[in-house]
């Protein structure tokens, strides 16, 4: 059951998502399992399926995936007010350390301090970890089994190959798009339209 909303929502959204924003490195992807331990988990805003809906939807928008899906959660709360208050909290903690990064860190101060540059080498295991975990834990969620795995895997290797067209990924959001509404016409077509006389009776 999902908690009441209180009053104050908007700092909420804002507070939450500027934490995410604030200690997650790595981008989009790096984010999503905390905003998905935030959502659902801690402040049971959303459903774990209406989280995954959303997560699909922010995806395949054109845009930076954490403030997509920033702004689809804050839309499901509270409309336009609820998805500026959560974009707003996803941006400012970023822009605030790039900007500050670009001020005070150049790439010259970067290559050649030893203790920044050994910072940066060690942030960078934790960031694949953090890319890899909500794929892994999406892929369960949805559940995804060895029949329907070497989708993602052939993508992503069609991806990776730079082949001209092929490579795009804007033609395989395109193509899963398709195949989604085929395969919910082949559903809708199949499902039976009289109910059986158990279903008759237990209606009853």
């Amino acid at each position: 059951m999902r908690k009441s909303i209180s009053q104050n929502i908007y700092l909420q959204l804002f507070a939450s998502f500027a934490r995410i924003g604030a200690f997650t490195f790595g981008g989009g992807w790096a984010m999503i399992s905390l905003i998905e331990r935030e959502v659902v988990d801690s402040k049971h805003w959303l459903g774990r399926e209406e989280f995954l809906d959303l997560l699909a939807v922010a995806q395949s928008l054109p845009g930076i995936l954490a403030v997509n899906i920033s702004v689809a959660v804050g839309e499901k709360l509270k409309g336009m007010r609820g998805s500026i208050a959560a974009a707003l909290g996803t941006i400012m903690p970023c822009f605030s350390i790039i900007l500050a990064i670009a001020i005070f860190l150049t790439p010259e101060l970067i290559q050649n301090n030893h203790v920044v540059s050994s910072i940066f080498r060690g942030i960078r295991p934790a960031v694949v970890a953090l890319i890899v975990a909500p794929v892994i834990t999406s892929a369960r969620r949805i559940h995804m089994g060895w029949k329907t795995v070497w989708i993602p895997i052939i993508v992503a290797l069609l991806v990776w190959s730079k082949w001209p067209w092929i490579s795009n990924p804007i033609l395989f959001i395109i193509i899963g798009a398709f195949c989604g509404w085929l395969w919910l016409r082949h559903e809708e077509a199949t499902r039976p339209t009289h109910l059986s006389e158990d279903e008759k009776k237990e209606g009853l």
